[in-house]
Order: C-alpha cells, then sequence, then structure tokens
C-alpha cells in the first residue's frame, strides 16, 4: 500500500485551491485536491445565470498572494471569476495534483493508523489530515411547495440553470427575492412575455455604483503593485468600517443605511403601490443587503408583476397563491438559495467512535473557530460554521483559516505519530463567545427571519464581529487548544 498523503482537500472553489496554493508554497508537496465538477470554480462553476456577479468588489475578490491586476469591473461577473480560478490552477502548477470528477462518497477516521480513509467514485485516497473546502453554497434549498414536481414546464434552481430554456416570449415565474433574484430579474424581463416574481418579505437593497475600469486604471494596476494594494486597503477599510458601525449591531449607520435605502426605491420605482410592496418591515442588516441599480427599474416594466400573497401550490401551468389566484406561468424558476447545513455536513464523515459530522451536529453546526471539530481529529473545515460574511470579503477570512490549517500541518509534519483533535472545552467557550456576541446582533434583534439562523433561530452562519479581529484570532493555531495523541504516547495537551 502506498504512504499516505499528508494533506487531501476536498472542493476545488476558492477555499480548496487557496489550501492548495500555501501548502505548495510551504513545502507540502504529498497533496492531492478532489472536486466532483469537470472544472475548477466552486460556486463560480455552479452559478451560471443571467447576471451572476459578486457584490464584494473584485480588487477584495482575489487572494491576497495571487492578485489580479487585470480585473475589467468594479464589480466582478461570474464568467471573470470562474477564469481567474481556472487561471490560478495553471499558473501555481495545481493541474497535477487536481482530480476531477471525483465524488466523495465517505470519510472515515481510521483510529489505528492515525489517518482517514477517504472513498470517492474512483477509488480510495488515504491521507493524515483532511480539509473539507466543499463549502455551503452548492445544495440547492428547493422549497417544499405541494405540486412542485407536477409543473408541466421547464423548472429549476438558479444553480442549475438550464441554458437550454430560450425564455424569450415565455411566461416566467421567479420564486424569491434574494441575491440570485435581484441579478436574474433585470437581465431576463425585457426578453420574457411576462414575468411574476412571488416575494415573501423584501430585501433591502443600496445602489451599487458598478462601473467599468478604464484601461489606464487597469495599466497602472499592472504596473505599480503599490497603487493595487493601497486600492486593496481602501476596498477593505470602507467596507469593514462601515458594516461594523452599522450591519452588525443597530445604530445610527443602520439608521443611515435605511434611509439610503429608502431613498433608492423612491427614486427607483414611481409607482406608490409597487413601493409599498418592496418596502422591507425589518431592520437594514437582519438579512442579507443587496447591491443593485437596476431591479427595482425592472420591477416597473408593465410586463412584470411582483406577488406578495403565500404561495399554496402549484400547478401543471400556474401558481396558486394563497387568496386562490392562479398565476399563470409555462417556466418556473427557483431563487430560494442553499441548503448550508446540508452543504458542511451533507459527506458521510465518520470521526472517533462512529459518530457523523451530521450526527455530531444534530443539535446544530457548531465548529472552533469555524474550523475544527471535537472528535475528528487531523480534520479541517474551511468556511465552516459562523466564518460567512455579511459585510466584506470572504476570501480574508478563507486566507486566516488557511494559515491556523497549516500550523496544524506543520505540527503534524514535526510529529509523525501525533494527531490533532480540537479540545471540547476550547469548542464550547468559541461557542459561547459566538453566542453571547450575537444575542444583541442585528441577526437576532432585526425583526426578520432569513437563513442565518438554524431551526432553533441561533445563527450559525456569520461571523458577528470584524474581519481583523477574526484573523488576529485564527491565523495561528493555539496549541493548547488541542490535543495531540498516538498510538505510544496516549493523548496529551499541546503546551
Amino acid at each position: 500500500m502506498s504512504e499516505p498523503l499528508d494533506l487531501l482537500i476536498i472542493g476545488a472553489g476558492f477555499s480548496g485551491l487557496a489550501m492548495a496554493i500555501r501548502a505548495d508554497r510551504a513545502g507540502f508537496a504529498n497533496f492531492l485536491i478532489l472536486d466532483k465538477g469537470t472544472s475548477v470554480g466552486g460556486t463560480w462553476r455552479e452559478n451560471t445565470y443571467p447576471g451572476a456577479a459578486s457584490d464584494i468588489p473584485s480588487h477584495l475578490y482575489a487572494l491576497s498572494f495571487a492578485p489580479n491586476p487585470d480585473w475589467t469591473r468594479l464589480y466582478p461577473q461570474q464568467p471573470e471569476i470562474e477564469a481567474y480560478l481556472q487561471g490560478l490552477v495553471a499558473t501555481c502548477g495545481l493541474t497535477d495534483r487536481l482530480r476531477l470528477g471525483t465524488s466523495v462518497t465517505s470519510a472515515r477516521w481510521d483510529e489505528a493508523a492515525g489517518c482517514w480513509r477517504v472513498e470517492t467514485n474512483r477509488g480510495t485516497h488515504v491521507a493524515r489530515m483532511l480539509v473539507s473546502a466543499a463549502g455551503g453554497l452548492h445544495h440547492p434549498a428547493v422549497p417544499n411547495i405541494p405540486g412542485l414536481d407536477g409543473f408541466f414546464g421547464p423548472a429549476f434552481h438558479t444553480a442549475r440553470w438550464d441554458h437550454s430554456c430560450n425564455l424569450a416570449g415565455r411566461h416566467v415565474a421567479v420564486i424569491g427575492t434574494g441575491a440570485s433574484a435581484v441579478q436574474i430579474v433585470p437581465e431576463i424581463a425585457g426578453r420574457v412575455a411576462s414575468l411574476t416574481l412571488f416575494q415573501r418579505s423584501p430585501p433591502w437593497i443600496l445602489p451599487r455604483g458598478d462601473r467599468a475600469y478604464t484601461n489606464r486604471e487597469r495599466r497602472l494596476f499592472a504596473r505599480m503593485p503599490l497603487v493595487r494594494r493601497l486600492y486593496r486597503s481602501k476596498l477593505f477599510w470602507e467596507h469593514e468600517i462601515l458594516a461594523l458601525l452599522g450591519f452588525v449591531r443597530v445604530s445610527l449607520i443602520t439608521a443611515f443605511g435605511e434611509r439610503l435605502g429608502r431613498r433608492h426605491l423612491r427614486r427607483s420605482v414611481s409607482d406608490a403601490r409597487l413601493r409599498e410592496k418592496l418596502t422591507p418591515r425589518y431592520r437594514l442588516g437582519c438579512k442579507r443587503v443587496l447591491f443593485s441599480d437596476v431591479f427595482y427599474p425592472a420591477l416597473a416594466h408593465r410586463n412584470v408583476c411582483v406577488v406578495t400573497e403565500p404561495i399554496r401550490e402549484i400547478r401543471p401551468h400556474g401558481v396558486v397563491t394563497a387568496d386562490g389566484c392562479e398565476h399563470a406561468a409555462d417556466v418556473l424558476i427557483l431563487a430560494t438559495g442553499f441548503d448550508v447545513e446540508r452543504s458542511l455536513a451533507g459527506i458521510p464523515v465518520i470521526g472517533r467512535e462512529g459518530v457523523s459530522l451530521a450526527e455530531a451536529w444534530r443539535s446544530g453546526m457548531d465548529a472552533y473557530q469555524g474550523i475544527a471539530v471535537h472528535g475528528f481529529p487531523n480534520f479541517f473545515l474551511l468556511l465552516g460554521p459562523n466564518t460567512a460574511l455579511g459585510h466584506n470579503s470572504v476570501l480574508l477570512m478563507i486566507e486566516a483559516q488557511v494559515a491556523h490549517i497549516l500550523d496544524a500541518l506543520r505540527h503534524l509534519g514535526r510529529n509523525p505519530g501525533h494527531v490533532l483533535n480540537v479540545r471540547r472545552d476550547a469548542q464550547e467557550r468559541f461557542r459561547a463567545a459566538i453566542d453571547a456576541r450575537m444575542a444583541d446582533s442585528i441577526w437576532t434583534r432585526g425583526g426578520c427571519r432569513s437563513w442565518y439562523l438554524d431551526g432553533a433561530g441561533r445563527n450559525r452562519t456569520l461571523w458577528p464581529g470584524s474581519v481583523m479581529a477574526y484573523r488576529r484570532s485564527v491565523m495561528r493555531m493555539k496549541p493548547a487548544d488541542y490535543d495531540a495523541s498516538s498510538g505510544e504516547v496516549g493523548t496529551k495537551r499541546i503546551r
């Protein structure tokens, strides 16, 4: 049997590629990256719907150690982001480490060998360390609506966009008004016969202000790296300061943002009845804040109708709402987001004593620093629970987590007999600190029910603080928070 890998990475999106690049540059050559897709890209390979783009400025949406001076727009669109990720594979020499078309069916901890045994559709891999970079945005959340399976026309989720479906002249129903709907509706409203948008609650939408970079700006970024770094720093602090003043807890900045959002709505929509439907009844930031200059004007088109009545059922040729009205449709688009918990715990990961990650998370997703779970030695998550952001670039969180995991990888390299298991008390302290900070957060007290909250009403999705605070806490592994064990020495706390 061949020697175990030092590292096995599941997922080839931003997280997985960042982990691979940093591991390679740190001198760890014995690793592989597995991905179920036919190309890299993760979320940006899956989401190819019309108008797909990032809400984070492009120069913040690149890895700090792999910058892209040639972004064409302030906010990058899906094809450009996917191309950036594909380019990383070639420029960083990852092609030989990549195993595409490889779906993980299970991962089981082998206590005797001190390794993970990972089963895939293409065979078995054994590795000392396993990193899940699958992310939380790849399992579509499909609503449980009676009759959905009986719809006669094309019906698909935004993350599984059917590019063979010609929407020209069709009667389209879009369910949901989250981030994907806000991008899709303006793209298709002008070419469909009718568009009916089913809204449960309106999102807060602020002006986007997107624009193309000039050729002069792009040359400047390419020729003067210091200018590019200063510009990136400016973008970071703009997002960090404004968001922390108003998007984590209710403050005067929250009220200012709400006034800006209402003014944006008034200027974009002249119809008072439509404005009433589109006015949020909760505090800015309680749900994801969206940015668009074209969504509101698209809803004012004569062929677009916004329906706020709850959906009762779907029939073969339409959607029936609670008032008994049937809204005709021959194409159904589900803009209903993702099942985050299923995405993170969907792969059967079996730790010590035969306990699966799904079982460990039966009462809710929980991980030390969003990275490590007690009872799952040498297993790490990227973008795990409570490490998503509502205000800044999540890539900054990923980079901090990668640095932490590299520390752990170095420890295992120095101590071949060790396995690392995060201490239960360390994980519980982190959970308690998160819950305390969430108690008076805008996500708890903002007057809404969002996908950030689990079934028990606890926010297990977002980080309730600054990016800088997280990075300071996470970038170095704290040895005292881990137990090291081996067959010879038993279990001991690392000093």
